[in-house]
């Protein structure tokens, strides 16, 4: 398995990202993670449509939280022309309530937590290291054509940012219409 070493910061510390960094004409990588508490979900398992992959360390932390939110909200509009996930470590359970909580209604939650196959095939895990004693998903979103081709590919550098919303919004239009 790939490592690109230093490619992300967290806490003030550089950490090793395990996985290829994709970039636009990219083939979207395969992925098996939990969905609906107990049901396995895979690419070939999403619709054959427009996909926006929003990816968070965690739920619980104000950052990853508000980006969940933004992204429901704003890409409401597009509900039969994307589908749209949001991609953590967390818990099944913790996901659903998490969503339950907030209103999430527009954003699908998958838990890498199966195998950590989204994390390791598109290159977001961040491999454990002193300071960080278990294995997180760094900060990054994909959005990927009906065809299963990756449209756009943000890896934020440092796990506290945000995301380049517009950005990700003005490919999400690309796809979407």
């Amino acid at each position: 398995m790939e490592k690109r070493p230093n490619a992300v910061k967290f806490k003030d510390k550089l950490y090793t990202l395990i996985g290829p960094q994709l970039k636009a004409g990219d083939k979207a990588p395969d992925f098996t993670c939990v969905v609906n508490v107990l049901e396995l979900a895979t690419l070939a398992k999403t619709p054959a449509k427009p996909r926006l992959f929003s990816v968070v360390p965690s739920l619980d932390t104000p950052v990853c939280s508000m980006q969940t939110k933004k992204f429901d909200e704003a890409l409401g509009a597009y509900k039969d022309k994307l589908a749209c996930y949001t991609v953590s470590l967390d818990l099944p359970f913790a996901q659903k309530g998490f969503c339950t909580e907030n209103h999430i209604t527009n954003m699908v939650t998958l838990s890498d937590v199966h195998n950590q196959s989204f994390g390791k095939n598109w290159g977001v895990l961040i491999e454990p290291g002193e300071g960080l004693p278990f294995a997180l998903l760094s900060r990054a979103v994909f959005v990927v054509d009906g065809g299963g081709k990756i449209t756009y590919a943000e890896y934020v550098p440092d796990v506290p940012q945000h995301p380049n919303y517009e950005n990700a919004l003005a490919a999400v239009r690309a796809v979407a219409g």
